[in-house]
């Protein structure tokens, strides 16, 4: 039996963060995890620029609730999922990803929680340590075959431990350090990839 393994935010959907960095004018809040590669220091990093200009939890969420998914992402993972088992393994939060997976008909998804006071974002739960490789190896332990696709550094751990790695869209200094995954720049592509992996 085979899996798919896909992140979420730059692969199905556009980044999060930029969206909020744009309607709230603070260039900070325009790092992901591209440019800071340990997502704790990332999401720490965040955390402070909201807590030091005040951005609220109705703000990110105004934000999503006009986001699409990237132009043929909801084609390509209906396709996907009349083919496949597909998981979404991402590192964005349960309360920022809903309206979205309503518009990609609610994939499976498994990703994280935000801790929030009085609207105000205070902090988050992580599902577990290392939460995309030791999902990739839960399905192992299932007997499952892993194809895992991502676009950015946190999702190396996912490449590394399926049984194949793809990276999509993803930018030259993550695909320079990592030149052994095969690089994917568009949806048909990666179909392709996927089929070949099989």
């Amino acid at each position: 039996m085979n899996i798919v393994c896909l992140d979420l935010e730059g692969v199905l959907i556009p980044e999060i963060w930029l969206g909020v960095a744009e309607r709230t004018g603070e260039p900070r809040l325009t790092k992901t995890t591209r440019d800071i590669p340990v997502y704790d220091d990332l999401m720490q990093y965040r955390l402070g620029i909201l807590d030091e200009t005040g951005i609220g939890i109705d703000v990110v969420q105004d934000v999503i609730s006009g986001l699409e998914p990237l132009p043929g992402a909801s084609d390509f993972l209906a396709d996907l999922r009349s083919r496949y088992q597909v998981a979404i393994l991402s590192d964005t939060f349960y309360e920022f990803a809903m309206p979205l997976m309503a518009k990609l008909d609610h994939p499976f998804l498994l990703c994280h929680r935000l801790q929030v006071d009085a609207g105000r974002i205070t902090g988050y739960k992580l599902r577990q340590p290392d939460p995309k490789r030791a999902s990739v190896q839960a399905f192992h332990s299932l007997r499952y075959r892993v194809t895992a696709a991502g676009d950015s550094y946190n999702d190396v751990a996912m490449l590394e431990e399926a049984d194949a790695g793809i990276f999509f869209c993803a930018p030259d200094n993550v695909l320079g350090e990592f030149p052994q995954y095969p690089h994917a720049t568009d949806y048909a592509a990666l179909m392709e990839m996927i089929e070949a992996a099989q």
